[in-house]
């Protein structure tokens, strides 16, 4: 089958394995995939992910032992926990030791002719509900986890560093509070829709001592070492760092002066997909602003080549 690979060098391979159907998996025609900054950086080293590629999907069940699901049109979430160890009893599934991860470790991705996953990990996508749409629960979920991880109030000030595809998706879920949120970014262009969910905007160039460390809650979706520094500087004594960015990059930060300012450093990763799909469902995230290029599976390569420094590229299979 045709599939995207990273190996050493990313590579087109019209001829890999098709995915044999295992006890308690499904097997899913992707009908379309998003490419993600995380699916870039494997490409420069991140995880040492060899294999398939992708994690953000939308698709038909084709087979699968529980014959409910055949048929499906489904999304998934990417970690496959063995859901026996202390840590899956205590339902933490997504940071069970054994667990692998679509497209990023040591389980093959999305951007195949088919795939498999976890019958565990699969939620229904509602009828009504476009692909354009579906693809981008993934993205979505991880920005509820904020909300999940963080007790964000009305009045708080909150600052997305990052006008990607990830921070454009964060700044819409953590306004929903009705807190103020400001997006600090580099691209202009892809602003306008932000205007009309009142949600202000600064360049990173025109930051001054006025932006300085007035935000109660700071979110680096940057996908930039660089941004990291910004969002520090940003963040309020006493207030909250919630780091979202996954880079292969090294970064440096004072962590003597997060002592002594004590903040609140939160790693956040992948969220609740029941959230995300109850959300796009009821139009409260805009995606399609966010939709910088369609390519079929075959031009994978160039669609990779177009995504670096994009908005979201999708692979139609």
């Amino acid at each position: 089958m045709l599939a995207i690979v990273y190996d050493g060098q990313l590579r087109q391979v019209d001829d890999y394995p098709r995915p044999a159907l295992r006890a308690g998996e499904a097997l899913i025609r992707p009908s379309l995939v998003g490419i993600c900054n995380t699916d870039i950086e494997i490409t420069r080293g991140y995880m040492g992910h060899h294999g398939v590629l992708g994690h953000e999907f939308v698709g038909t069940v084709v087979a699968c032992e529980d014959a409910w699901w055949v048929g499906q049109r489904v999304v998934g979430e990417i970690n496959a926990a063995c859901r026996s160890c202390a840590v899956c009893a205590r339902g933490d599934e997504s940071h069970c030791p054994n667990r692998t991860t679509l497209g990023i470790d040591r389980r093959d991705g999305v951007m195949a002719e088919l795939f498999s996953l976890p019958v565990a990990c699969l939620h229904a996508v509602p009828d009504r509900m476009p692909d354009a749409v579906a693809v981008f629960t993934e993205p979505v979920a991880a920005a509820f986890e904020i909300l999940q991880q963080l007790h964000i109030y009305p009045t708080d000030r909150v600052a997305v560093v990052g006008d990607g595809k990830l921070g454009l998706l964060c700044a819409q879920v953590l306004r929903l509070p009705g807190c103020d949120v400001t997006v600090i970014g580099r691209h202009p262009e892809r602003w306008e829709f932000l205007g009309d969910l009142a949600i202000a905007t600064v360049h990173g160039h025109d930051l001054d001592e006025a932006h300085l460390a007035p935000f109660d809650v700071v979110v680096e979706c940057s996908g930039h070492p660089s941004g990291l520094a910004t969002a520090r500087r940003l963040v309020r004594p006493r207030g909250c760092l919630v780091m979202k960015s996954t880079f292969a990059a090294e970064s440096a930060l004072d962590m003597t002066m997060l002592v002594v300012d004590e903040i609140r450093l939160i790693g956040s990763r992948c969220g609740p997909f029941a959230a995300a799909l109850r959300a796009l469902d009821g139009g409260l995230v805009a995606t399609a602003p966010l939709i910088a290029a369609r390519f079929s599976l075959r031009d994978g390569l160039r669609a990779f080549a177009a995504a670096t420094g994009r908005l979201k590229v999708v692979l139609e299979v």
